[in-house]
């Protein structure tokens, strides 16, 4: 594990004791059953706002704390334990992008907003079926841009968009010419194509040409920590129920078998949470995060499928019904596992990174 300062531990203790008491998995519940297009609480987002959350990365001159991605991080991993509904991870990846390669101007005016929940923004790259940031044929004519992306999470909330285009980065509010297409997927949050037909563009005129890569690292960082988190729900819970199931007059905990799959899953979480930190502290340090934010994704797409279908093997029939949790933690795990890069993807695109 990661070695914590002070503040850092405060951090995720706050996170974690908010998540457990003010937003278990029963307000997942409830967010599913309003069939709100949003699919978040604005009462919840705005108190994760008010106790700094949205601001953990951004600097403190717009109104941020600076505290770093490990710090978000361990934000993110404690909501994931609950599958807390929000923005906040998109939030976090799309205010990123204004501060590697937004002018004074541009950070100005947005990244005060983004930390103080006045405005929420996400990303829009895909374009086809998967993630594949190299196919991208949005293109921006006279400050007006055109194209249409596949698959953008939390688009609904959104105020402003981080698009990729053929010539880099842009900032487009949501207007007139930003058309979405609710997507249906069986995580029940807010998914959308988003079509944008002539919508007024801001380009990010900084961060060089890594800027989409940087800011798509970030992005899976994240990503991983909120994995990071599921898969540890799914241990526990899984855990607590073999304790507790009888079968054939003994508890299931008894079962040598049961126990070696216990054991083996232990210890490729382990793995999984020393990748994700590593990632997380590649990033705030600036060495080899392209490298460290590829393996600590594909570890986390690895293991929380592994485990996600182990909580449901373990569990048995009964884990997919609704009033068992375990079943929502495998159908989020499903979506995160094809966002920022699948498994597969991630593999090519560390040999590529490393030469190969």
């Amino acid at each position: 594990m990661a070695v914590l300062d002070e503040q850092q531990e405060m951090l995720r203790d706050m996170a974690r004791s908010w998540a457990v008491n003010e937003s278990p998995l029963t307000e997942f519940r409830k967010v599913r059953a309003s069939g709100s297009e949003e699919a978040f609480d604005r009462a919840a987002y705005a108190k994760m706002v008010e106790m700094g959350w949205a601001g953990v990365i951004i600097p403190e001159e717009y109104g941020g704390s600076d505290f770093g991605w490990l710090s978000a991080g361990l934000v993110i991993e404690q909501l994931g334990k609950t599958l807390t509904a929000s923005p906040l991870v998109l939030n976090t990846a799309a205010a990123s992008a204004i501060i590697l390669g937004g002018s004074d101007e541009q950070k100005a005016l947005w990244l005060p907003k983004l930390a103080s929940g006045e405005a929420i923004a996400t990303l829009a790259v895909d374009e086809g079926p998967s993630h594949d940031p190299a196919r991208i044929e949005t293109s921006v004519s006279g400050g007006k841009l055109t194209g249409r992306k596949a698959f953008v999470h939390e688009a609904h909330g959104a105020d402003l968009f981080v698009v990729a285009a053929k010539d880099g980065l842009y900032l487009v509010e949501k207007s007139d010419g930003v058309l979405l297409i609710t997507r249906k997927l069986s995580d029940q949050r807010s998914h959308a194509e988003v079509n944008f037909v002539g919508a007024a563009a801001n380009k990010l005129k900084g961060g060089g040409e890594s800027l989409l890569g940087d800011v798509l690292d970030r992005a899976r960082v994240l990503t991983a920590a909120e994995m990071l988190g599921m898969a540890q729900a799914v241990f526990d819970t899984t855990l607590d129920y073999l304790k507790q199931r009888v079968q054939f007059n003994q508890v299931l905990a008894t079962f040598q078998a049961l126990q070696h799959r216990m054991a083996d899953l232990f210890a490729d979480l382990t793995q999984m949470r020393s990748a994700v930190e590593a990632g997380l502290q590649a990033v705030d340090g600036g060495f080899a995060a392209a490298r460290a934010a590829t393996i600590a994704k594909a570890e986390a797409n690895r293991v929380l499928h592994a485990i996600s279908n182990q909580g449901i093997q373990l569990h048995g029939g009964i884990g997919m019904t609704d009033e068992y949790d375990v079943g929502f933690y495998l159908k989020r795990a499903r979506v995160l596992e094809a966002s920022f890069g699948s498994t597969t993807w991630l593999k090519d695109r560390y040999a590529a990174l490393s030469g190969y």
